[in-house]
C-alpha cells in the first residue's frame, strides 16, 4: 500500500477543493489497477494495489490573523496563506498542496513546484442577493459587499448609484452577513460557492465583460516538491494542459501589473482547439481599460505580454 498526504488550509472551501484533488487522484489509480497495471509501476517504481490519500490540515498566518486582514495592502503577502503549508512540504511532513491559483505567490520557494493545474471551474463572478434581485433591479443606493478593489470598481462602473461596502471572511462567513447585516448583495466567485454545494444561493452570473474575473480565478494549483519525482509524474496524470497555459497567460498579466487583491485589474484567458484569446482589464483611477489578444496557443506567455503592452499604452 501507497499513502500520501495533502495538505491544505482547514476552511470548508479549502478541504472542498483538496477533496477534489484526491478524487481525481484516487481515480486515476483506480483506472490504472483496473487496466493499466504497468502505469503505477512505471509511475511509483513498484507495484500496489491499494493507495491511501489522507488530507492535513495546516493553519496558515493568514488563517490566524483574519482580523488584521484590512493591513494587508500588498500582492507579496499572498504568501500569509501559503508559507506555512510550504514549509511542512519542505520538511517532508505532507506530499502535496492544493491552492486556489489566485492566492499564490508569484515566485515559488526554491525546492517546490507548481506541477498540475486540473480544468479550470467556473471563472465568473456572481451576485448574491438578499431579495434575489438582479444588479440592475436592485434600487438607487443598495449596498454591494466585496473586499476586490477589481469588483468595487467593475459594480460601480455598472451602476454608479450603489453603494459598495468592504466585507471579509470565508463564503459562509459571508453569506451569515449577507443575511444579518446591511448589505443587499454581495460578489463571489461561482467557483467557490459551487465547490461547496452553494449554488444555489446564485442570483446573477456576471460576464467577463460585466466583471472581468481575478487573474487565476476558479483554477486550482497542485504544489509539490521539485525532486519528489513520484508525486510529480503522478500529479501530471491529473493535469489539464489547456487549464496550464491559462494560468500561463492570466499570471504573466498579473505579474506585469503587480496584481493582487487591491489592485484593480482582471484578466481572463479562454482556448478553442489551438487557439487562445486572452482579455484584460485595468482601472486608471475611474478609467476602465480593456483589450484582448488572440494567438497559437503555445504563444500564451507572450500574448499576455502584448496584451499588457496594449493596456499600458491607455494609461
Amino acid at each position: 500500500m501507497k499513502k500520501i498526504v495533502i495538505g491544505t488550509r482547514g476552511s470548508i472551501l479549502a478541504l472542498a477543493q483538496a477533496e477534489k484533488v484526491k478524487e481525481l487522484l484516487q481515480k486515476k489509480f483506480d483506472f490504472f489497477l483496473k487496466n493499466d497495471r504497468k502505469k503505477i509501476e512505471s509511475i511509483f517504481k513498484e507495484n500496489f494495489e491499494k493507495l491511501e490519500i489522507e488530507i492535513k490540515i495546516i493553519v496558515t498566518k493568514g488563517d490566524k490573523n483574519m482580523q488584521d486582514f484590512e493591513k494587508i495592502k500588498s500582492s507579496t503577502q499572498k504568501d500569509l496563506f501559503v508559507k506555512e503549508i510550504e514549509k511542512e512540504m519542505l520538511d517532508k511532513k505532507i506530499d502535496l498542496a492544493v491552492h486556489s491559483l489566485k492566492d499564490m505567490p508569484q515566485k515559488t520557494p526554491e525546492g517546490l513546484v507548481n506541477i498540475s493545474f486540473p480544468a479550470r471551474e467556473d471563472s465568473r463572478d456572481v451576485l448574491v442577493s438578499k431579495t434575489g434581485k438582479s444588479l440592475k433591479d436592485l434600487p438607487k443606493g443598495a449596498v454591494i459587499g466585496t473586499g476586490s478593489a477589481r469588483r468595487k470598481k467593475e459594480i460601480l462602473t455598472l451602476r454608479d448609484d450603489l453603494s459598495v461596502k468592504g466585507i471579509r471572511g470565508n463564503i459562509h462567513t459571508r453569506l451569515k452577513k449577507l443575511e444579518t447585516e446591511d448589505y443587499d448583495a454581495i460578489v463571489l466567485a461561482a467557483a467557490g460557492l459551487k465547490r461547496v454545494g452553494l449554488e444555489n444561493k446564485i442570483t446573477q452570473y456576471f460576464s467577463d465583460d460585466e466583471i472581468m474575473p481575478s487573474p487565476g480565478q476558479a483554477i486550482l494549483c497542485v504544489e509539490c516538491r521539485n525532486d519528489d519525482e513520484i508525486i510529480k509524474n503522478f500529479l501530471l496524470e491529473i493535469n489539464d494542459c489547456d487549464t496550464k497555459l491559462i494560468c500561463v497567460a492570466e499570471r504573466e498579466f498579473s505579474k506585469i501589473f503587480d496584481g493582487g487583491c487591491h489592485t484593480p485589474i482582471g484578466c481572463c484567458a479562454k482556448i478553442l482547439d489551438d487557439k487562445i484569446t486572452v482579455k484584460g482589464m485595468y482601472y486608471n483611477g475611474n478609467k476602465r481599460i480593456s483589450c484582448k489578444i488572440s494567438g497559437k496557443k503555445e504563444d500564451a506567455k507572450k500574448l499576455a505580454q502584448e496584451l499588457a503592452r496594449k493596456i499600458k499604452k491607455q494609461i
